[in-house]
């Protein structure tokens, strides 16, 4: 019977330099190896040309390369750019390369299907399969940076954890795969460039201030009134506005960094004074800004866009308030890659 090979991604540099010394070469051949898989981003170990031909035998015979494939890639008129990216067990995941004037930035998934249950977003629809391996996180990044210089002519400029999967449930992975986008022996991509979303988790939150993270956060708000809160995202009942506020209090007092919160308003559902007033009494901790995101129908009628007076309202209300805000128009919404559109036709 043949044994399953290991994913040589799932290794460290050192165990992989132990693996060389063992089977009688260098240990420096681990190194380059290393270079190989990662800042080159090698599908295959034939691809490793200055690795003799024994030795890249050998990788075969005792590892893989789980390497993402980008199954199918669609182009929107504006630019924005959708891979529906085949893993090595053949689930999908989708991610998102959005152009602006001045950067290119990454819309990464963290899982297959997600852990929560926000009634407005197609990912929720799909259950949990499983959580994203840090390489497989990795890769979604590699490939748009690939796109971004061919479509673009430059590099990737940021990335954002808000595709499908709430990030602080595979949490491990998660930061395992940006301490390799940030390393020099990875893509050296500064963390200031990188946005975590979360619907808010905030036991994992208080973990992200304990650990030190230098990304950004985000957090998928929506309502800061708990009833309203939890008509949309249901969780809300487990994890409500009072525990994730503490947590955030938690997060700003270790990191000093501004949150922001991303809040889509619905005609009907939090679309009134009193949920803007709600808004900036939970903004008033810490400094902040609001994302006002223009909402993506996901084929029901249950959400429908808020009126542009009730966007009006809201924008000025938070800046009476000195709350900075930017109303965000939405990107590729021609090819279902927009906010919450994510697996809505696959």
């Amino acid at each position: 019977m043949e044994t399953k090979k290991k994913d040589i991604r799932a290794i460290t540099k050192a165990q992989l330099r132990e693996f060389f010394t063992k089977n009688g070469d260098k240990a420096f051949r681990g190194n380059q190896v290393y270079e190989w898989l990662w800042q080159k981003g090698a599908h295959s170990f034939e691809d490793m040309t200055n690795v003799s031909k024994e030795t890249r035998q050998m990788l075969e015979n005792n590892f893989v390369i789980n390497h993402i494939k980008v199954d199918q890639m669609q182009r929107s008129n504006d630019g924005t750019i959708k891979n529906a990216v085949r893993l090595h067990d053949n689930l999908i995941v989708e991610s998102v390369l959005i152009p602006t004037k001045t950067r290119t930035t990454a819309c990464v998934s963290s899982q297959v299907g997600c852990s929560l249950d926000c009634k407005f977003c197609a990912t929720s629809r799909l259950k949990r399969m499983r959580n994203l391996n840090p390489d497989e996180i990795y890769d979604q990044v590699v490939a748009i940076d690939n796109e971004s210089r061919l479509y673009h002519n430059r590099p990737l400029s940021n990335i954002v954890f808000m595709g499908m999967g709430e990030p602080l449930m595979n949490y491990n992975n998660v930061i395992k795969a940006i301490d390799k986008i940030t390393s020099p022996e990875g893509l050296g991509m500064s963390p200031k460039r990188i946005v975590v979303s979360t619907s808010g988790v905030p036991k994992m939150i208080r973990k992200m201030a304990d650990d030190d993270v230098k990304f950004k956060l985000a957090v998928s708000l929506h309502s800061a009134i708990d009833a309203v809160r939890t008509s949309i995202m249901p969780f809300n009942e487990t994890f409500p506005l009072t525990d994730l506020r503490a947590a955030l209090i938690y997060w700003y007092a270790k990191t000093k960094n501004r949150i922001t919160y991303e809040y889509v308003v619905w005609d009907g559902i939090n679309d009134t004074k009193k949920d803007a007033d709600a808004l900036v009494e939970f903004c008033k901790f810490a400094p902040s800004k609001v994302n006002i995101i223009e909402y993506n129908p996901i084929d029901d009628g249950m959400f429908q866009q808020a009126q542009s007076k009730a966007i009006d309202m809201y924008v000025d209300i938070l800046e009476k308030n000195h709350i900075t805000v930017t109303v965000r128009r939405s990107r590729g919404k021609d090819i279902d890659a927009a906010c919450g559109q994510l697996a809505n036709k696959s």
